[in-house]
């Protein structure tokens, strides 16, 4: 059994509880190990929190205390910069979460890594084992979060829209509670 759902949500801090919790929601309804569950949720909350922070344009700033409809789409038919968007799939054996905004996207191509590429497990040297997000320094207050969605998730990929927006996804092997609804056979 599968089941997946989508939440397009405000760029408001208020929106990050609530994906956290409706995912939490899913995850224990369908019974996921609330394990898996807690390392899904504060992934999936970094991506937001980023999305909230970094997912709109300049006039979407200016608009940010606006709660109409041009907050929504920045006055513009089509056009989302007041929102972002978070998708998540249940599937067999695994989860996938996408968060989805309509920011300038990530200033350089980034690529696929799993947490089987580990520092401790790559070869010295070997570019195609380069990680993906860099460390902020120690003394930071900010810049951990895509490094800790790649620590917490087996698979992530950061990436860019056609036109403009950035999309983070990332899944996990799903492990499951006795009698869970969901359970793969």
């Amino acid at each position: 059994m599968s089941m997946w759902w989508s939440l397009h949500l405000r760029r408001e801090a208020a929106s990050v509880p609530l994906a956290r919790r409706f995912l939490l929601g899913t995850m224990e309804t369908a019974g996921v190990d609330p394990d898996i569950s807690y390392d899904l949720s504060v992934a999936l909350s970094e991506a937001c929190a980023n999305a909230v922070e970094h997912g709109g344009g300049l006039r979407d700033a200016a608009e940010a205390g606006d709660a109409g409809p041009a907050a929504l789409g920045g006055g513009q038919p089509g056009r989302a910069c007041g929102q972002y968007r978070v998708t998540a799939y249940l599937d067999g054996e695994k989860c996938r979460i996408e968060v989805a905004d309509s920011g300038p996207g990530f200033p350089s191509r980034r690529t696929l890594r799993t947490a089987a590429q580990s520092p401790a497990s790559r070869p010295t040297g070997d570019p195609s084992y380069a990680r993906t997000a860099v460390h902020p320094p120690v003394t930071a207050e900010s810049g951990r979060g895509l490094c800790l969605i790649e620590e917490l998730a087996d698979h992530v990929h950061f990436g860019n829209r056609p036109g403009h927006g950035a999309v983070v996804s990332f899944d996990k092997v799903l492990k499951w509670r006795e009698g869970a609804l969901l359970m793969v056979s």
